[in-house]
């Protein structure tokens, strides 16, 4: 049986798998409207959550990677960045952007965001929202359902694509009223409501300002920055330390170039980030790896598989105090 719905102009949906971004894409179908929910892939966001929830409330979603837009960005947001790494306004416009390049090829007219009015401080105050819309690009094709009755009528309620009577009037940090509407749209998964981004996240955040001012930030650098303990140790070269046993499996799973074992030791997965191991540093690099080994000795072998390559180095425990000076991380 073919669908029929209230009207003929179907919209993008930015989907995040938050509570919000999923009332939105449902309350506009429950509504009658075509929808396309759209998520975005970056290195930081990670996009397990959107995936789960899509599934979990029968949600047909369109998935698109923008790493390198994204990145681009990272280097000269045209606005200031919030607590941490997290140019929200300039992140929202550029989805926005990317969403309303896409109509033409997903058949659609207009993007629907699951924003309330209120909500966050830094990007859903009214100016923001404003702000988010015009350096977008596409102001007068943004519908924000949750609390349009509370916003500026744009395009696609003035020439009544969609009724205006179908909009919420949403507002404040407050959640009960999303809430009752989850229980009228019998949505019953949607995470807790806590950050997906890491670029709120104070460490991620020191460590991707690092890899910007070592101008490293290439597509394996991004992937290791989510795992294990992180140290600078010197302009060309970083060491990741696992934390645990899945850690070291992420780790393994990216694909290094050189990796770091205890030779008669159960322990942490080492990686090295670099594109050549001065033989002046290795020192330092042994000693950190292996302080992290608190059952070993205070000396033993490390396995380095090195462009697969293996070779065997003896190493002494460095101590914590400068093992910490070389650590990027605000703990």
């Amino acid at each position: 049986m073919i669908k029929k719905f209230k009207s003929p102009y179907a919209a993008i949906a930015l989907f995040s798998g938050g509570l919000d971004s999923i009332l939105a894409v449902k309350w506009m179908q429950k509504a009658g409207y075509r929808i396309y929910p759209l998520c975005f892939l970056t290195p930081y966001m990670p996009i397990e959550r959107a995936i789960e929830s899509a599934r979990a409330n029968d949600i047909d979603l369109v998935v698109r990677d923008i790493s390198v837009e994204h990145l681009e960005m990272m280097q000269e947001p045209g606005t200031i960045f919030g607590k941490n790494m997290n140019p929200c306004i300039d992140c929202h416009a550029l989805m926005i952007r990317i969403a309303g390049n896409m109509l033409k090829e997903l058949d659609a007219h207009y993007i629907v965001t699951g924003e309330v009015l209120g909500q966050r401080p830094m990007s859903q105050r009214k100016d923001a929202m404003n702000r988010v819309a015009k350096l977008s690009g596409y102001r007068d094709l943004i519908v924000r359902p949750l609390s349009q009755k509370l916003l500026r009528d744009t395009k696609p309620i003035i020439e009544n694509w969609i009724d205006r009577n179908d909009m919420l009037d949403f507002s404040g940090r407050g959640r009960y009223r999303q809430l009752e509407l989850a229980k009228e749209l019998q949505i019953l998964e949607y995470p807790a409501p806590a950050g997906g981004c890491l670029l709120t996240d104070k460490n991620y955040s020191l460590r991707l300002k690092d890899l910007m001012q070592h101008n490293q930030l290439d597509t394996l650098n991004m992937a290791l920055l989510k795992y294990g303990r992180h140290f600078r140790i010197d302009a060309k070269t970083k060491l990741i330390i696992g934390r645990d046993e899945n850690e070291n499996d992420k780790l393994e799973e990216l694909g290094a170039k050189i990796y770091l074992k205890a030779k008669e030791y159960t322990g942490p997965l080492g990686i090295v980030s670099t594109t050549k191991l001065d033989a002046s540093i290795l020192d330092t690099v042994l000693g950190i790896f292996w302080y992290y080994h608190p059952k070993a000795p205070k000396s033993g072998t490390v396995i380095m598989n090195n462009y697969k390559q293996i070779y065997e180095y003896a190493c002494q425990k460095i101590d914590y105090e400068s093992a910490r000076k070389f650590r990027i991380s605000f703990d």
